[in-house]
């Protein structure tokens, strides 16, 4: 039962295929030293035929049961029933037998139910047959569920974009449109590719990027992604990148990627059933034969308990249920806006030590916004200042003249200004209303001979404003916190995260008014993308080696950091593609609150995965035992293998449901 994820997983069989351990390291070489668990044929999806043969073979078992006739026609009615559902996993163990797959679960099921046969218990042995075939049954809508639960995740790529061709508009695939075409996007349909709103408002369903329930409203100037759903009206959008970079197509390929970084639990268990599985067959061979041969026993009773071990054997449970397991918390994490590249990275999140963030884009919006007016009270007003500062900036494309003028709200009238003159590094100077402004930095006041005349001690970057020589005041502009930052570092406190860091380029003063704010005790400012990585690497230095260090950034600066870390986690929404290539997870909602909320989903996973091992271990051993002590019988055999698979699967499928 266990290659069916081969391909829906990634890698799950045993041997099937492995994957380096090493960070970003893909190997996709396949095993064929004998050790997999694998099926020449695939019970992924039962078909019509497969089910009218169980119901044939179910029906000759049932008559062997319950016919009160002789003995030679009971058992024939048993080994047609037996031939028919087991023929195919008979014929697959021969093969096995010149293909190197001698220790499979074909090979395992069809010794075990020879042997029954071998000693006279024939309803027995048909029943191995019949209720494996139901555990593959099961196991293959277990698998489908979990598999489409991911496809619904994903169905979020377009399968049409309207493009504006002169005066109409054709319909084309998404991957043919071009940057700066125009979209038609109707209520309904999902935005094809990443653009600007050139006209209409709508409000749009982003939560299968961001994992943002509330929809966004959208009007001219806004940017909306590829994927999302148009809810009310018809929108033109510009086109801003390809198909092949935008988002949508991002999400879809990181999360099917996902599964070839395996977790070091799912290696571990890979590893464990390479050499389990065969020395559990060389003891029932032992059991088999030495009490009979040593002792005198009687051999029908110990081949019996020796067919036992074989059916208890199969590690079917684990080897697909902790895949599936990782698989569904990759999935219940996408739910939520998180892409997670792999199991690795999930199963390294539960043990977060320290979280090291950049501060723009990450514990900021990366916005600057007007915070603050300082005036003169006797030569003008706050409105005055930046109505004064609005205009003479309206010709820059600053980001500090945009948000003045954003600031301002209102019309700015050109004609009231005249005679711009940018002075490099410093600021601009104009005439406005016929009275000659300065609006820069304190170097432009030094060099124009205007004293400052009040005293500031705000933290942001800041805007000196003087008209005809006489200084009417300070506009103080800084980025804006984002809305759920404070709450999110709180949060990662309590989730157990000891060290909480921040590394950023800015000045000392407004990275230490930034890490009051939002309670962040350890701060390093000043930092060139080198020294973000050595102080990286300080930090890792101090930690043990099971605790995880997160470091989280966006922009293209911190790319090296995120690759360095031991898992880099980047924002999606306005982080760089860089940054987003050299993470190990990514937020697409762009918050923080993400990041807690990826210990729940990496925490829970890591319970249903050991839940699963324990359950699985401890029933198996149990039966073993008692199987030795002839107190076993062979349905309890089936239980401790296709029940315990059944269960062990229908469990990992819970990690797709996170709240």
């Amino acid at each position: 039962m266990a290659e069916r994820l081969t391909d829906n997983i990634g890698n799950c069989s045993c041997g099937s295929k492995s994957c380096s351990s090493n960070k970003h390291e893909h190997n996709h070489d396949h095993d064929h030293n004998g050790h997999g668990h694998n099926h020449e044929h695939n019970h992924e999806k039962f078909t019509k035929r497969d089910v009218i043969e169980f119901l044939i073979a179910l029906g000759f078992f049932v008559l062997g049961l319950v016919l009160n006739v002789r003995t030679p026609i009971k058992i024939g009615l048993y080994v047609v029933a037996y031939v028919i559902v087991g023929r195919e996993i008979i014929i697959s163990a021969i093969k096995g037998l010149f293909t190197g797959r001698l220790l499979d679960e074909n090979f395992l099921m069809t010794i075990a139910s020879l042997a029954a046969f071998f000693i006279g218990e024939y309803p027995e042995a048909t029943a191995v047959m019949l209720f494996y075939r139901v555990g593959e049954l099961f196991e293959g809508l277990a698998v489908n569920r979990s598999k489409n639960s991911i496809e619904e995740l994903l169905n979020i790529k377009p399968e049409v974009a309207n493009v504006k061709v002169g005066d109409t508009f054709k319909t084309v695939e998404p991957e043919k449109v071009k940057i700066d075409d125009v979209l038609m996007v109707k209520a309904g349909e999902k935005i094809p590719l990443d653009g600007i709103v050139i006209e209409g408002t709508s409000t749009v369903d982003t939560s299968v990027i961001t994992g943002e329930s509330l929809p966004r409203e959208v009007e001219e100037g806004t940017e909306v992604y590829s994927g999302a759903i148009n809810i009310s009206g018809v929108i033109l959008v510009k086109v801003t990148k390809e198909f092949s970079e935008s988002t949508v197509a991002k999400i879809l390929k990181l999360v099917k990627e996902a599964n070839e970084q395996k977790a070091d639990t799912e290696k571990f268990i890979t590893k464990f059933a390479r050499y389990y599985t065969p020395i559990v067959v060389g003891i029932a061979v032992l059991l088999a034969l030495i009490p009979p041969l040593l002792f005198g026993e009687e051999l029908g009773s110990w081949i019996y308990r020796a067919a036992i071990f074989l059916v208890v054997s199969c590690p079917c449970a684990l080897v697909i249920s902790i895949p599936l397991g990782y698989f569904g918390g990759i999935g219940g994490a996408s739910s939520h806006g998180i892409l997670v590249k792999g199991g690795n990275y999930l199963e390294e999140l539960r043990n977060i030590r320290s979280v090291v963030l950049d501060k723009t884009g990450t514990l900021t919006r990366g916005v600057f916004k007007v915070t603050e007016v300082i005036n003169d009270n006797k030569l003008a007003n706050k409105e005055r200042v930046i109505e004064v500062a609005a205009h003479v900036e309206h010709f820059s494309n600053h980001p500090i003249a945009v948000s003045i003028i954003n600031e301002y709200g209102k019309e700015v009238d050109e004609n009231r200004v005249k005679n711009i003159t940018e002075i490099a590094g410093k600021g601009v100077k104009a005439v406005f209303d016929g009275k000659v402004v300065v609006a820069g930095n304190k170097k432009l006041m030094l060099q124009e001979n205007i004293p400052i005349t009040i005293e500031d001690k705000s933290v942001g970057t800041k805007v000196y404003v003087a008209m005809d020589n006489k200084f009417i005041g300070i506009i103080v502009i800084a980025d804006e916190l984002k809305k759920d930052t404070i709450s999110a570092i709180r949060k990662l406190k309590e989730y157990g995260v000891k060290d909480i860091v921040m590394l950023t380029g800015d000045h000392e003063e407004v990275a230490k008014d930034i890490a009051d704010k939002v309670g962040i005790t350890r701060y390093y400012s000043d930092l060139l993308p080198d020294d973000k990585v050595n102080k990286l690497e300080e930090i890792m230095d101090g930690v043990d080696n099971k605790d995880t260090v997160v470091f989280v950034g966006d922009g293209i600066n911190d790319a090296p950091v995120l690759a360095r870390a031991d898992v880099g986690i980047a924002m999606g929404g306005v982080g760089s593609d860089a940054a987003i290539e050299a993470a190990d997870v990514v937020l697409m909602s762009d918050e923080l609150s993400s990041i807690p909320m990826a210990m729940k989903v990496s925490r829970n996973t890591n319970k249903i995965v050991w839940q699963n091992i324990i359950f699985s271990l401890g029933i198996k051993i149990i039966i073993m035992i008692l199987a030795t002590l002839n107190l076993a019988s062979m349905w309890m055999a089936i239980f401790a293998d296709v029940g315990v698979a059944v269960i062990a699967i229908l469990n990992s499928i819970r990690a797709l449901r996170i709240k």
